[in-house]
Protein backbone atom coordinates (compact mmCIF):
# COMPACT_ATOMS: atom_id res chain seq x y z
CA UNK A 1 0.00 0.00 0.00
CA UNK A 2 1.25 2.98 -1.14
CA UNK A 3 1.38 6.11 1.72
CA UNK A 4 0.22 9.62 0.21
CA UNK A 5 1.96 12.11 2.03
CA UNK A 6 -0.59 14.71 1.93
CA UNK A 7 -2.95 12.51 3.65
CA UNK A 8 -0.69 12.29 6.34
CA UNK A 9 -1.24 14.36 9.95
CA UNK A 10 0.93 17.59 9.33
CA UNK A 11 4.14 17.70 11.87
CA UNK A 12 3.35 18.15 15.23
CA UNK A 13 6.56 19.88 15.75
CA UNK A 14 5.82 22.53 13.19
CA UNK A 15 6.13 25.58 15.19
CA UNK A 16 5.90 28.01 13.18
CA UNK A 17 8.96 30.91 13.26
CA UNK A 18 9.94 29.03 16.82
CA UNK A 19 12.68 27.10 16.79
CA UNK A 20 13.23 23.63 18.42
CA UNK A 21 16.16 25.08 20.83
CA UNK A 22 13.40 27.13 22.12
CA UNK A 23 10.71 24.04 22.65
CA UNK A 24 11.45 22.40 26.39
CA UNK A 25 12.83 18.62 26.04
CA UNK A 26 9.71 17.49 28.03
CA UNK A 27 7.33 19.61 25.36
CA UNK A 28 9.14 17.66 22.96
CA UNK A 29 8.79 14.12 24.47
CA UNK A 30 4.71 15.00 24.97
CA UNK A 31 4.90 16.19 21.64
CA UNK A 32 6.06 12.78 20.14
CA UNK A 33 3.10 11.12 22.29
CA UNK A 34 0.87 13.62 21.25
CA UNK A 35 1.73 13.27 17.57
CA UNK A 36 1.55 9.05 17.73
CA UNK A 37 -2.02 9.76 19.05
CA UNK A 38 -3.11 12.13 16.31
CA UNK A 39 -1.26 9.84 13.56
CA UNK A 40 -3.77 6.87 15.13
CA UNK A 41 -6.71 8.89 15.08
CA UNK A 42 -6.26 10.36 11.51
CA UNK A 43 -5.77 6.90 10.48
CA UNK A 44 -9.37 5.87 11.86
CA UNK A 45 -10.92 8.99 10.68
CA UNK A 46 -11.76 10.23 6.94
CA UNK A 47 -8.71 11.94 6.34
CA UNK A 48 -10.99 14.89 4.74
CA UNK A 49 -12.16 15.60 8.30
CA UNK A 50 -10.45 18.90 10.61
CA UNK A 51 -10.84 18.49 14.22
CA UNK A 52 -9.09 21.83 15.40
CA UNK A 53 -9.57 24.36 17.84
CA UNK A 54 -7.77 27.80 17.71
CA UNK A 55 -7.68 30.31 21.05
CA UNK A 56 -6.82 33.48 21.12
CA UNK A 57 -4.85 33.54 24.66
CA UNK A 58 -5.32 36.89 26.44
CA UNK A 59 -5.03 37.85 30.02
CA UNK A 60 -8.66 38.49 30.60
CA UNK A 61 -10.21 36.48 27.72
CA UNK A 62 -10.01 33.76 25.60
CA UNK A 63 -11.45 33.79 22.44
CA UNK A 64 -12.31 30.52 20.84
CA UNK A 65 -13.06 29.37 17.75
CA UNK A 66 -13.52 26.35 15.13
CA UNK A 67 -13.85 24.95 12.17
CA UNK A 68 -16.25 23.08 9.53
CA UNK A 69 -15.02 19.26 9.22
CA UNK A 70 -13.86 19.82 5.88
CA UNK A 71 -11.36 22.46 7.68
CA UNK A 72 -12.57 25.55 4.59
CA UNK A 73 -14.01 27.82 7.22
CA UNK A 74 -13.22 29.32 10.69
CA UNK A 75 -15.73 30.38 13.09
CA UNK A 76 -15.67 32.15 16.34
CA UNK A 77 -17.64 30.03 18.86
CA UNK A 78 -17.39 31.36 22.25
CA UNK A 79 -15.16 33.91 24.71
CA UNK A 80 -14.12 32.78 28.22
CA UNK A 81 -14.00 34.89 30.53
CA UNK A 82 -10.94 33.88 32.53
CA UNK A 83 -11.06 32.95 36.27
CA UNK A 84 -8.47 30.53 37.09
CA UNK A 85 -6.27 27.68 35.10
CA UNK A 86 -8.94 24.85 36.32
CA UNK A 87 -11.84 26.54 35.00
CA UNK A 88 -10.43 27.85 31.58
CA UNK A 89 -9.48 24.29 30.88
CA UNK A 90 -12.39 22.62 31.97
CA UNK A 91 -14.26 25.23 29.30
CA UNK A 92 -12.33 24.09 26.66
CA UNK A 93 -12.16 20.79 27.50
CA UNK A 94 -16.10 20.76 27.29
CA UNK A 95 -15.71 22.32 23.68
CA UNK A 96 -13.03 19.66 22.58
CA UNK A 97 -15.18 16.65 23.53
CA UNK A 98 -18.59 18.38 22.15
CA UNK A 99 -16.54 19.43 18.86
CA UNK A 100 -13.87 15.88 18.87
CA UNK A 101 -11.13 18.07 18.68
CA UNK A 102 -7.87 16.42 17.66
CA UNK A 103 -5.84 19.40 17.76
CA UNK A 104 -5.64 23.36 19.38
CA UNK A 105 -4.48 25.15 17.63
CA UNK A 106 -3.04 28.74 19.34
CA UNK A 107 -2.00 32.19 18.37
CA UNK A 108 1.41 32.98 19.37
CA UNK A 109 1.67 37.32 19.92
CA UNK A 110 5.63 37.77 18.57
CA UNK A 111 6.39 41.09 18.75
CA UNK A 112 6.33 43.81 15.28
CA UNK A 113 10.18 42.71 14.75
CA UNK A 114 9.25 38.83 15.22
CA UNK A 115 10.63 38.17 18.67
CA UNK A 116 8.80 36.29 21.56
CA UNK A 117 8.12 39.08 23.90
CA UNK A 118 6.79 38.29 27.66
CA UNK A 119 2.89 38.09 26.34
CA UNK A 120 4.21 35.20 23.77
CA UNK A 121 6.14 33.16 26.35
CA UNK A 122 2.91 33.86 28.78
CA UNK A 123 1.01 32.36 26.08
CA UNK A 124 3.81 29.30 25.36
CA UNK A 125 3.70 28.55 29.13
CA UNK A 126 -0.27 28.37 29.47
CA UNK A 127 -0.81 26.82 26.05
CA UNK A 128 1.85 23.94 26.96
CA UNK A 129 -0.29 23.21 30.41
CA UNK A 130 -3.58 23.40 28.42
CA UNK A 131 -2.16 20.89 25.70
CA UNK A 132 -0.67 18.36 28.83
CA UNK A 133 -4.04 18.62 30.65
CA UNK A 134 -6.36 17.84 27.47
CA UNK A 135 -3.31 15.48 26.04
CA UNK A 136 -3.63 17.34 22.62
CA UNK A 137 -0.95 18.56 20.29
CA UNK A 138 -0.72 22.51 19.81
CA UNK A 139 0.33 23.88 16.79
CA UNK A 140 0.96 27.77 17.02
CA UNK A 141 0.31 30.80 14.82
CA UNK A 142 1.86 34.00 14.10
CA UNK A 143 -0.99 36.02 15.24
CA UNK A 144 0.54 39.35 14.81
CA UNK A 145 -2.56 41.84 14.28
CA UNK A 146 -5.31 39.60 14.33
CA UNK A 147 -6.68 41.66 17.48
CA UNK A 148 -6.71 45.13 15.08
CA UNK A 149 -8.02 42.93 12.07
CA UNK A 150 -11.06 41.84 14.13
CA UNK A 151 -11.89 45.46 15.88
CA UNK A 152 -11.75 46.42 12.37
CA UNK A 153 -14.68 43.56 11.53
CA UNK A 154 -16.04 45.40 14.32
CA UNK A 155 -16.12 48.82 13.15
CA UNK A 156 -17.06 47.52 9.80
CA UNK A 157 -20.11 46.39 11.23
CA UNK A 158 -20.88 49.61 13.02
CA UNK A 159 -19.91 48.50 16.30
CA UNK A 160 -18.43 49.73 19.41
CA UNK A 161 -14.91 47.66 19.79
CA UNK A 162 -14.88 48.86 23.42
CA UNK A 163 -18.43 46.91 24.34
CA UNK A 164 -17.68 44.00 22.23
CA UNK A 165 -14.51 42.70 23.70
CA UNK A 166 -15.44 39.38 23.87
CA UNK A 167 -16.51 39.13 19.75
CA UNK A 168 -13.20 41.10 18.96
CA UNK A 169 -11.21 37.96 20.78
CA UNK A 170 -13.65 35.05 19.12
CA UNK A 171 -13.06 37.08 15.83
CA UNK A 172 -9.28 36.80 16.21
CA UNK A 173 -9.30 33.12 17.35
CA UNK A 174 -11.43 32.92 14.11
CA UNK A 175 -8.72 34.32 12.00
CA UNK A 176 -5.70 32.30 13.76
CA UNK A 177 -7.62 29.19 12.76
CA UNK A 178 -8.23 30.91 9.51
CA UNK A 179 -4.58 31.21 9.06
CA UNK A 180 -3.27 28.01 9.82
CA UNK A 181 -6.31 26.28 7.96
CA UNK A 182 -5.14 27.66 4.78
CA UNK A 183 -1.95 27.20 5.44
CA UNK A 184 -2.48 23.10 5.66
CA UNK A 185 -4.49 23.56 2.24
CA UNK A 186 -1.36 25.60 0.45
CA UNK A 187 0.96 22.26 1.91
Amino acid sequence: MEIDPHNQPENQSNRGDISEEEVSEAEISEEKNNSEQVTISHKQESSSLVLALALDVGRKRIGVAGCDRTGLIATGLTTIERTSFERDVEQIRQLVRQRQINVLVVGLPYSMDGSLGFQARQVKKFAYRVGKALELPIEYVDERLTSYQAEQLIIAEKRSPSRNKGLIDRKAASLILQRWLDARVRT
